[in-house]
């Protein structure tokens, strides 16, 4: 008798699903960015290559991106067209050093979407005092879209001002 209420409870917790924390594409886009700049050129991983961009972005920042594509900033060693930037989207830079002291924050929840603030040094190994020192700032808005978290924005903050990623393709796209 005790095994029929034991079966229907493991049955019951193994059809239950955990929702993905809304976390979970920032911390990933990090751990990859991290893993970039401790890297040399030939271990470089794109956020935005196709498999990575399908999972942890949303369809809005899909589409922009793919319009931004059509005007690559460089080209390849094999002739194909590179992506819309000339440079790592989340540092905003073609240079730096190996990221140190990364944190991020608990997520905002407003208006439908989760905003993360991340910060991180990524001039460590440069030898000006005050560059050394400095702290980046990167802004991610999260959106839950068919279930899941996704990456919806990214927002670079320097001297107190906030860009867009998004507002950033959607001017590549119109070629300015």
């Amino acid at each position: 008798m005790r095994t029929l209420p034991l079966a229907l409870a493991f049955s019951l917790f193994s059809t239950v699903s955990f929702a993905a924390d809304p976390a979970d594409p920032v911390k990933e886009v990090m751990k990859i960015t991290e893993d970039n700049w401790n890297s040399n050129d030939s271990d470089w991983k794109f956020i935005f290559d196709p498999e990575p961009l399908a999972r942890m972005f949303s369809k809005r920042f899909q589409a922009a991106y793919a319009d931004a594509a059509k005007h690559p900033a460089y080209e390849t060693e094999n002739n194909q067209p590179g992506d819309p930037f000339g440079y790592d989207v989340v540092t905003a830079s073609q240079d730096g050093c190996p990221l140190q002291d990364i944190v991020i924050a608990p997520g905002v929840a407003a208006n439908g979407k989760t905003s993360f603030k991340v910060t991180f040094k990524q001039w460590t190994c440069i030898d000006d005092a005050d560059l050394k020192d400095t702290v980046s700032e990167v802004n991610f808005d999260v959106i839950d879209e068919g279930g899941k978290p996704v990456i919806d924005d990214i927002h670079r903050v320097a001297d107190g001002e906030s860009d867009s990623v998004i507002e950033e393709m959607q001017s590549i796209a119109k070629g300015e």
